[in-house]
């Protein structure tokens, strides 16, 4: 089915450039002074004259060359050239209803042009927004942040028992506000947070909604609540949120008039206009500073948590995680690793393990010992 809507896209654009060729490039013959032209007719040499606009195309006798001058636009013109034996025909009526039909094609494919756009943008929008049942990952996967798990007990027995809570009047999380610098575990948390409570996940970026085409973005915004209201209770998590959700800007340009519009929708979807009940939004981001203001005030994102650099326990425990299957040298141990990799993120923990696994195994050997660290270290520009 797409392979032949494609033909008959690519047969229309053909079409109507053979059309624009045809009108662009009509042969106008060789131009004649006027002068010439009356001369021509007083020696009754002209056989055939044609009268189009502020042209006048003509033919001579026994001749298949296309001649033009210029129309002199008086009453009697027409008449005085019949009068002299010579067929005239006038072109004005059929240029204009050419002109007409070329008028209508060319807002036909603009048309169809904007919708198929439209289409695209929309339903790529839609495959965007893939609701996922089973993370496979859960809080025992994840080192530290053992506060933010504690925390989170309480809002998964709210999502899992929504009903005890409405008759204690306590309302729902909204949402949630994770910031810190980037791979430290943002993304993995709010999939841990849908795999513990049961949920149904959506995970979206904010370059998701941006779009050449003005108002794609807002609408996107109410497609991805909509779904999620389909398959409540459900997780929306949004990652590098500052891409929707920066402050909005007056400036009158029309990338900041679309941010604003984005962020309006995402205010009304967070502000119940419908029901939002069993729908969390969890957001991360490395730009606190740069949102909205009344994006993340409470009530619509109730909590805030900084997930920052693993601290030296998180590090040991991290390094316990990455390393299950691997060997270390006994002068490798895991205190001193965890020691040495103090302001690295937890990405990078797991590159360094990895990269130094790779380094021992084109060793010839399965231990890991400190010169394949250190030579994780120079290839990934960790530092030492």
């Amino acid at each position: 089915m797409k392979k032949r809507i494609k033909i008959i896209i690519a047969a229309a654009v053909a079409f109507f450039i053979v059309i624009i060729l045809f009108f662009t490039f009509d042969d106008k013959g060789e131009y004649v002074p006027y002068t010439k032209f009356v001369s021509e007719v007083e020696n009754g040499k002209i056989s055939e004259v044609v009268i189009s606009g502020e042209t006048v195309n003509f033919y001579l006798e026994n001749e298949d060359q296309l001649y033009y001058t210029d129309n002199p636009d008086y009453d009697m013109f027409k008449a005085e050239l019949m009068l002299k034996g010579i067929q005239v025909t006038n072109e004005d009526a059929a240029e204009e209803t050419a002109a007409y039909i070329t008028d209508i094609l060319f807002n036909l494919l603009f048309i169809g042009i904007v919708a198929f756009a439209l289409y695209k943008v929309l339903s790529s929008g839609k495959k965007n927004f893939e609701i996922v049942k089973h993370t496979n990952v859960t809080f025992a996967d994840i080192a530290g942040m053992k506060k933010e798990k504690q925390d989170m007990l309480g809002v998964l027995d709210m999502m899992k028992n929504p009903d005890k809570y409405k008759q204690k009047g306590i309302r729902p999380i909204k949402g949630i506000i994770l910031e810190g610098p980037p791979g430290n575990g943002k993304t993995l948390f709010a999939k841990a947070l849908a795999q513990e409570a049961g949920v149904n996940f959506i995970a979206t970026r904010g370059a998701d909604f941006q779009s050449a085409i003005m108002s794609i973005g807002p609408a996107k915004v109410k497609a991805l609540f909509k779904k999620a209201a389909k398959h409540k209770p459900c997780i929306i998590f949004i990652d590098e949120f500052d891409g929707i959700g920066e402050a909005r800007n007056y400036a009158g340009a029309g990338i900041d008039k679309e941010n604003n519009r984005m962020i309006i929708s995402l205010l009304n979807e967070m502000d119940g206009f419908h029901s939002r009940d069993g729908i969390m939004v969890i957001a991360a981001t490395n730009s606190y500073a740069s949102l909205d203001k009344a994006l993340v005030r409470p009530g619509r994102f109730d909590r805030k948590y900084t997930i920052s650099n693993p601290d030296t326990a998180t590090r040991k425990e991290l390094l316990q995680l990455y390393a299950k299957g691997l060997e270390f040298s006994s002068d490798l141990p895991i205190d001193k690793m965890a020691e040495s990799m103090k302001g690295l993120s937890c990405s990078a923990i797991a590159t360094i393990v990895n990269e130094a696994a790779i380094e021992a195994s084109a060793k010839g050997t399965s231990v890991i010992d400190g010169d394949c660290i250190k030579e994780a270290y120079r290839k990934t520009r960790s530092g030492i």
